[in-house]
This record gives C-alpha cells, structure tokens and sequence, in this order.
C-alpha cells in the first residue's frame, strides 16, 4: 500500500493564490497556474493545465457496500466482516473481494479514496449530490427534479469548455434514474436545453441497436434538413418575444447541435457498435450495462468529452439479474444472494476490461474513469442478512486521466462507520473531476435569477500526477 508524499499541491485549503504564493512553491508553472490566469482577478478563475482530456462516469445507482468490495475489514466482527473472503491484490497489503480476482490484478492502476462521506440517506438526494457535487436543499426522498437545481457534471464542462465539431460533449444513458419521482441531477438545469446531454434509453445490447435521434428518413437531404432549421429558428426567435426565458433560449443551440450530429459521419460511426468483433463484445459482457460500457470506451475515442453510464434504471436489490445496488434485503431476499451472482460479475467483467482496453488504446492517460454510487452500506449487517443506506462513509475508485496508480487516499475508520482521515465530500470529488479536466473549480456559473454560483468545492490534489 503505498504512502502519501509530501505534496507540492497543499493549496486545497486556497485556490485563489498570490503570485507570491505561487513563486514560494517553485513557479506558477508547477500549479498548473499561468500569469494571466492569476491577474483576471475579477473573474475569480485559475488557468490549469488539464490531465485528462474526457471523464467516463460510471454511476452505480442504489449505493454498492465498501466493506464488501474495496474496504473490507476482515479482522471485524461476525456482525460486521463481509462474508466474502478478501484476496490480495497487485498493490501491496491491499485485498479486495474474492469475487473481484480481475480487478484484483488491477488495483495498482487505480486511486481507491475510502473516506467520502456526506449526510444524505435517500436516493434522490444522495443521487443529486453525486451527480452535481451540490448538496441538495434538504434529505428528501422524493426531491424533484426543479430547474433551480445545479446542473450535471457533463452539462457545466459543455458550459465551460465543450468539444469541437460535431460530436456531443455530454451523452448519457441507458437510463432515466427515478425513486419515485425523476433523481435530479442528470441534465442541464439552470444552464437551459442547449447544454442538457445526448441522451437516450435504446438498449446497446439489443441487435437492433440504433439511435433515432442520428436517423434521417430517407425522404430528407442535407438541405431540406437546413431550411428546416432555418423555419425552426424564426418560431423560437417569435418565442422568445413572449417568454425571456433561459432554458428556452437554448433550444437554438439544442437545434443546432442535434443538426450537426446528424450530418455526422463521426457521430454514427461512433454509436455503430456493429464495428466491434463479437470477441470484444463478449468481453465487456452481452448486458445492457456491459455493452453500454463498451460504447462508452468508442465515444471517449472519438472525442465525447464526458460520458456518463448509469447501472440500473431502478434502485433495485430484490431479485438476481437486474436493479441496481440497494440491497436491503426486502421481501425475503438476502443481499448475499443477490450481489454475488449478478452486480459483482458484471462488475469484474466490464470494469476490469475498460480499464484494460484503455490502456492498450493508449487512452488511459488521458481518460479519467470514475466509478462511484450514491452513498455506501451500513457496517452493520441488518437482520435480514443485507446491508441499509450509510453515506457517512463509502469508497469511490478512479483511474486514469491524470491520477495516480496504486494508490489510497483517505482512511476508513475500524468498522468503515467514518472517515478516519483526509475526509472527501462530493463536491470535492466534483472539484477533482473539472480540475483533472483543465476546469478552475473556483469557476463561477450563473443561476436562472443570474445569481453566481461555485461549481465545486475543494479538489484532491494528493491523488494526481
């Protein structure tokens, strides 16, 4: 297991450094900081230099058990020990779950940091604030979807520094996520339509394969598409005369890029999971979530900057072959039972084989991995022998894109009920994920009301390169 360095970058407490500051720690050269960037001061942004050129977020909806895969305390108590034996990994004295022996292989690729924690104990809540990085108004388990709410991770890099041409910044799919009512969190917001995702709920998996949003009836050319637009964009403009609104003002922008994808030879070719041998599809597994996986290592090749993959459409833990991690142990079903023939096997065959595939591609590098749930599981076994909510203390495992390998930030305490040390909370994971992409987290963006607004908190500095 390896230990923290004296770092360079103990400037988490403080972006917003002086010159002087910077010159003291070796030049602005070394922050990832330029002259300009820290003389616009009224823009309260810093200039970095970004590690990671796109994100895949696997989002890994319901909450999976930290004590059961990544942090697991064998030396607990029968009431708390995971009943899956723990195996030794590629990173010295650090032993994950038997049912990972894959991934095990991999674990010196990857940042583990097994103290975040927050206060949010339902799904819609918890789910928001992994998905923003903001903590929501209030631990609702109905919180609704409002357009005062902060926009997803994907739509403020569309904002802040978007891809070029025609391929979509922001995609996510195959799932809109729901407990009860639609999870906040997953859209644009605030910023309006012209920065919500590519987003759609077709089954990667399915033989049949193809978004209708890249299908042109066969009827209409290039050009009719384009008067057609032109029509469209005098109804809007007639629109807007009536209603001043932000979110409608984006549908020009939503239009237009809808257009050029399109017309995109790139954008189809991306989406053609056709194009892949049977042999790497068998690989990523033949699940709507393996395939799903593996369209998301095609877009991160041609060029889609961030990429969000979300495991299940329902918080699910009641049956084997479906749902998502919530394994209370409902209905007479036993978590024990579940996770083992169904989420830790697609686990160890998809993520494990990304990974993988990335780094052969000479994408790794450059591509920042994120996989992570809404919040944990308790440490103590319930007595329908699964595991309840725990957001005071849960892993989250990145790799790629700028962040070390082999590596563990934070510290779980003896039974993973708290943060021992370094304590992370989502908006400073969200801060690491806009740092890592070139993205200053002390950004401001504007509100409906136009009010300004941080985009993240704190960013982990210890964990890059």
């Amino acid at each position: 297991m390896s230990i923290k360095p004296p770092s360079l970058f103990q400037l988490q407490h403080d972006l917003h450094v002086s010159r002087r500051q910077a010159l003291k720690v070796g030049g602005a050269g070394m922050l990832g900081l330029n002259m300009p960037g820290l003389l616009k001061a009224a823009e309260k942004t810093t200039v970095i230099k970004p590690r990671a050129k796109r994100v895949i977020f696997l989002f890994q909806w319901g909450g999976p058990s930290p004590i059961d895969m990544f942090d697991m305390k064998p030396d607990a108590p029968d009431d708390i020990r995971s009943p899956y034996r723990p195996i030794q990994t590629s990173l010295p004295g650090l032993h994950v779950c038997e049912h990972l022996p894959k991934m095990a292989k991999l674990m010196d690729k990857v940042t583990l940091i097994r103290s975040v924690h927050h206060k949010m104990k339902h799904h819609n809540s918890a789910g928001y604030y992994a998905l923003s990085g903001h903590e929501p108004p209030s631990d609702d388990q109905r919180l609704r979807d409002l357009p005062e709410l902060y926009p997803a991770y994907g739509s403020v890099v569309d904002k802040l520094a978007p891809s070029r041409g025609s391929i979509p910044t922001f995609v996510s799919y195959p799932y809109t996520l729901r407990d009860g009512s639609i999870t906040p969190g997953q859209h644009a917001s605030f910023l309006g339509k012209a920065y919500d995702p590519l987003f759609f709920k077709e089954d990667p998996n399915s033989e049949q394969f193809k978004l209708p949003q890249l299908s042109v009836p066969a009827d209409l050319d290039s050009d009719r598409l384009t008067r057609r637009r032109d029509l469209q964009k005098f109804i809007d403009n007639q629109s807007r005369l009536l209603d001043d609104n932000e979110i409608i003002r984006g549908f020009d922008q939503y239009y237009d890029k809808a257009l050029n994808m399109l017309t995109s030879s790139k954008v189809r070719k991306a989406f053609d999971l056709g194009q892949e041998s049977d042999g790497v599809r068998e690989k990523y597994g033949r699940t709507t979530y393996g395939q799903s996986v593996l369209l998301a290592r095609r877009l991160a090749e041609s060029g889609v900057k961030f990429t969000t993959v979300y495991f299940s459409n329902s918080i699910g833990g009641r049956t084997v072959g479906s749902g998502g991690w919530d394994t209370h142990g409902f209905d007479g079903s036993r978590m024990y039972k579940i996770v083992d023939k169904y989420h830790f096997p697609v686990t160890e065959q998809t993520l494990p084989t990304l990974l993988l595939e990335l780094e052969e591609r000479g994408l790794l590098d450059e591509t920042l991995v994120v996989w992570m749930g809404e919040f944990g599981r308790t440490p103590k076994i319930n007595k329908n022998e699964s595991r309840d909510h725990w957001p005071n203390c849960y892993t989250v495992l990145m790799a790629g894109g700028g962040v070390k390998g082999g590596y563990i930030y934070g510290a779980s305490d003896r039974y993973t009920m708290a943060p021992d040390e370094d304590p992370v909370k989502p908006e400073d994971l969200a801060a690491t994920i806009y740092y890592l992409l070139g993205i200053s987290p002390d950004t401001e963006i504007h509100d409906k009301d136009n009010r300004p607004l941080p985009i993240a908190g704190r960013p982990i500095l210890d964990i890059m390169v």
